[in-house]
């Protein structure tokens, strides 16, 4: 996409008055804004190469479904950590250097899936997404309150919404190489003639040299992928980008949080988002146990993937414009009610019906991350900064959601259909989670008080 492009969606027309709306962004933060958008996209991609390595894991090193989705709590862990740090870090010195630090940690994590095949230990490869997601929170909590910033606070939530549309871009490529270079080449996913794993029939021996090579195959992706964003730090550190940090460096932490804490839609957005973020992420995770508990293998489950990361970026897009007439309160709670519909379908229905279902519930959480987000932030001036590293500390839903999905998933076994759960199989029953997940985000939009009143 064009600069010129760019600036058509940032400047866009009212047709009825055919007179100009203020600028979502000035002109004269557009390349910045756009280089803080790519970051967007890094952070999708490194989201969504990251969520088939529960089941990946899961197969190579033999863990049950508890075990494996520890992936997803490491990974979700390190914002949690480093989300509060990020944003004393930036309140004392500037968005760029949290860019750059983040940019550090992302690259160092990336790389120390080396060690960490070499190794083969599973704790090792946890380390190192911890690690790296702490690049990810410096980069989110840098990011989000900074789109915030450029332009009107009126057109805030909408410019967040443009930037994040950027991000299933990345997300999508994420799940292109976790496909094509990942799970394509695992030796531990191939099946016979019947249809079933030949790495289940194997002896120790067998077992331990395709374990060795399905750990280097896991490895590569993460490390080309650490020397890209090293090269992505050396552009960023090159390029002058305007500083934005408080004159006075002062940090009044508690005052600051005597202020948050009475802030009803702060409160409220900080849980409505960790209950969207574990939504989310039990969705893109298990879409891949739930395929396979029709018959789907792993590898061709990426195909469901790519569905619902398809829709989930024509939703993006298409919120961003309707919030120039619908409120995004309204929005959200009309999305919301969608959300639990489509989950509704992927527990009561079977077979590929379910599965549909549960593709559409991405179209649903569309617009829910920057909305939530941006309107949590709505009118909190300089306490947004602090204010931004709890709702990414919120990421944290992530984290612990996945696990509860998961130990739902052992009730019966490590299979994804071994008991019954009123009526349906436990797989199904699992998305009982996220339903009551986005019954919470519903009430936080039902509740939201309108800055200013």
């Amino acid at each position: 996409m064009s600069t010129a492009d760019i600036r058509i969606l940032i400047e866009p027309f009212d047709l009825q008055s055919m007179t100009q709306k203020p600028a979502l962004v000035p002109k004269n933060l557009l390349i910045p804004f756009i280089l803080v958008t790519s970051l967007f996209a890094l952070w999708g991609f490194a989201n969504d190469i990251t969520n088939p390595m529960v089941a990946a894991f899961k197969r190579v090193l033999e863990l049950n479904n508890t075990q494996a989705s520890w992936v997803q709590l490491a990974f979700y862990g390190g914002y949690f950590t480093m989300a509060l740090p990020a944003a004393f870090f930036i309140k004392k010195y500037s968005y760029k250097t949290g860019v750059l630090l983040g940019l550090g940690f992302y690259a160092i994590g990336a790389c120390l899936f080396y060690p960490a095949a070499a190794w083969e230990s599973y704790g090792f490869f946890l380390a190192s997404l911890y690690i790296l997601t702490f690049g990810l929170a410096f980069l989110e909590t840098t990011a989000n309150p900074y789109i915030l910033s450029m332009g009107p606070e009126a057109t805030a939530t909408q410019r967040l919404n443009l930037a994040q549309a950027f991000n299933p871009m990345g997300a999508l490529a994420g799940l292109f190489v976790a496909k094509t270079f990942i799970l394509n080449a695992l030796q531990s996913n191939h099946v016979d003639e019947n249809g079933n794993i030949v790495f289940d029939t194997l002896d120790e021996t067998a077992k331990a040299v395709i374990r060795t090579n399905d750990l280097m195959v896991i490895r590569n992706p993460y490390v080309m992928l650490g020397l890209i964003v090293i090269g992505i730090f050396i552009v960023i550190l090159m390029v002058k980008m305007p500083e934005s940090k408080d004159s006075t460096g002062k940090i009044d932490f508690g005052p600051t949080m005597k202020r948050l804490m009475k802030n009803r839609n702060f409160v409220e957005g900080t849980l409505a988002q960790m209950f969207y973020v574990g939504a989310q992420i039990m969705v893109w995770t298990y879409i891949y146990q739930y395929a396979e508990s029709i018959g789907i293998s792993t590898y061709d489950a990426v195909n469901y993937a790519y569905a619902s990361l398809g829709i989930f970026l024509i939703g993006r897009w298409l919120c961003t414009f309707l919030m120039r007439v619908v409120k995004p309160r309204k929005l959200l709670s009309a999305f919301s009610v969608l959300a639990m519909i489509f989950t509704l379908g992927a527990i009561l229905l079977t077979g590929m019906t379910g599965l549909y279902s549960l593709v559409m519930i991405s179209f649903a959480m569309s617009l829910m991350f920057p909305t939530i987000y941006g309107v949590a932030l709505e009118g909190l001036g300089e306490d947004s900064k602090f204010a931004a590293a709890f709702l990414v500390m919120a990421i944290v839903g992530g984290a612990i959601m996945p696990i509860l999905q998961g130990m739902i998933l052992d009730w019966g076994g490590k299979g994804y259909t071994d008991v019954i759960i009123l009526g349906v199989p436990e797989v199904n029953f699992s998305f009982v989670l996220p339903l009551i997940c986005f019954l919470m985000v519903l009430l936080f939009a039902m509740r939201v008080k309108e800055v200013g009143r």
